[in-house]
């Protein structure tokens, strides 16, 4: 029985905070309820890893645990199958760590704080399916409804040119779309050298290895690109500076900490599994873009002076990073991506938690008009010191463990090529060095720009919670990577037979 499966209340709870959100009449009444589903997603998270490790210690080593499979479609053999591994089991953690953090970001979400949390939550349940979706078709529904609800949080909820940079989103990642279904659909009519046993099974069309290799000339590109646009691939990346900067806080935190994840996964997952002729023959072109990427949204967050729009270009930065890695196919740098992901999910997440507190206060993002906050606001100001210690890779934070294992794997490679990419990259860490420490020390040292600055409060007692509940996850990764090394490596060893 379907219930009987864990996964599924992952996609459950978020309907269920739907539904109950309908029936609310205040703003009480509606901050109950999602604390609840966001709390009941963050117990459930917790619960699935214990569950996940205890499997993997009892020796079950299969590709795939807690599977469900039901016939959905049965004329294109499209399942709802469900399945998770150790890749999938991390990034459902920190969907989840976020969207509660979210939730409490948003505490005075004003105006219509109802409908914001619903069409939040329906954002929610489609990050959270695609994680646990082993179909193609599946996997590319949730992908969907993640990415409807972007527009209206944007375009509704959000602040300066919101309208614009809502409609460049949604085209943009529309486009990748389009460009995403051309490869699926071109991958279920190869997915078997039976043509009358076509499947959406992401596993079993690995297993068959029945996508000719001119095909997956072809169809690697598609999806990568498709996926890549959302993971801020340069030069499709143009749509997350203006939406990030234009979204409120909590569409921010989601949108920069976990959706852009699905990016990286869905480039793990369906590009390079799927296709790992293409992904070896053609992976020189895009580790040329996403090291654009790397450098480029370094360089660009150096000349920015609004708060977000720096984050922005960062995250752009950061992302190309997990692409990067993950096109290296060499398991430390995979095993980095992973980390990565987590960590800039985090960190992320928490930078614009914090930057939409501190403009909730100030009314300005630009760091020309501030500082001296960490005499003001010295719990949010060291809030903010940690969040930047993070971004710039400082030992003993997540940043550094995911970065260490991404240019450490990517110079495995013997050859000029990889290694001179690598090297570029790591430029990367001194210019994001330049645009954190510039940063942090505009905003919170010196003289305060502002004298009705003076009069500020810290963080409240719900901002503590969202923040603490990041920075909780950005420490145990870096102290204790290896047990997040040691949930995903299990899920390496299937694609290192394939690509590595």
């Amino acid at each position: 029985m379907i219930f009987s499966n864990i996964l599924i209340y992952f996609v459950v709870i978020p309907i269920l905070v739907l539904g109950c959100l309908f029936a609310t009449k205040n703003i009480k009444q509606v901050r109950t309820v999602v604390v609840i589903g966001a709390s009941a997603l963050m117990v459930l998270a917790l619960y699935l890893v214990y569950s996940f490790l205890q499997q993997r210690g009892a020796g079950n080593a299969s590709e795939m645990l807690f599977r469900y499979d039901a016939v959905w479609f049965k004329p294109l053999n499209i399942h709802f199958a469900l399945g998770v591994d150790g890749i999938s089991v991390v990034l459902i953690l920190l969907s989840a760590f976020i969207v509660f953090g979210g939730v409490f970001a948003s505490w005075r979400m004003d105006p219509l704080p109802k409908e914001f949390f619903l069409w939040f939550f329906l954002l929610s349940t489609g990050v959270f399916g695609f994680f646990i979706s082993i179909d193609m078709f599946t996997m590319v529904m949730f992908y969907e409804v993640a990415l409807i609800p972007m527009y209206l949080l944007i375009g509704v909820w959000g602040s300066g040119n919101k309208r614009y940079a809502a409609m460049k989103l949604t085209l943009m990642l529309m486009g990748g779309s389009a460009f995403l279904m051309l490869g699926v659909i071109g991958i279920y009519f190869h997915s078997s050298a039976d043509p009358n046993n076509l499947t959406m099974n992401i596993l079993t069309i690995a297993q068959n290895n029945a996508i000719p290799h001119s095909w997956q000339y072809f169809l690697f590109p598609m999806t990568f690109v498709g996926f890549g646009v959302l993971g801020a691939m340069f030069p499709f990346h143009t749509w997350s500076p203006d939406g990030h900067a234009a979204a409120p806080t909590a569409v921010s935190m989601l949108h920069a900490g976990v959706l852009m994840k699905l990016g990286g996964y869905g480039c793990f997952r369906i590009a390079i599994f799927l296709m790992p002729f293409a992904a070896q023959q053609l992976n020189w072109i895009f580790l040329i873009l996403t090291g654009i990427s790397v450098v480029y949204g370094a360089l660009s967050a150096c000349v920015q002076t609004d708060l977000k729009y720096i984050n922005a270009y960062s995250s752009v930065s950061h992302c190309g990073m997990v692409l990067f890695a993950l096109l290296m196919l060499t398991n430390t740098a995979v095993t980095g991506a992973v980390l990565q992901m987590l960590s800039h999910g985090l960190m992320t997440a928490l930078f614009f938690a914090l930057i939409g507190m501190i403009y909730g206060r100030t009314h300005t993002r630009d760091i020309r008009k501030m500082g001296g906050m960490m005499n003001i606001m010295p719990y949010l100001s060291v809030c903010f010191v940690i969040a930047g210690l993070a971004s710039l890779g400082l030992p003993g934070l997540s940043g550094f463990v995911a970065e260490m294992n991404i240019f450490v794997g990517s110079f495995m490679h013997p050859d000029l090529f990889h290694r001179i990419l690598t090297i570029v990259g790591t430029t990367s860490i001194v210019i994001t060095a330049v645009y954190i420490l510039r940063m942090v020390g505009k905003l919170l040292l010196g003289q305060v720009q502002d004298k009705h600055h003076l009069t500020l409060t810290d963080a409240n007692w719900y901002e503590r919670l969202s923040t603490l509940t990041l920075i909780v996850g950005i420490v145990t990764i870096g102290f204790f990577p290896s047990f997040f090394v040691e949930i995903i490596k299990n899920s390496l060893s299937f694609v290192k037979a394939l690509v590595m």
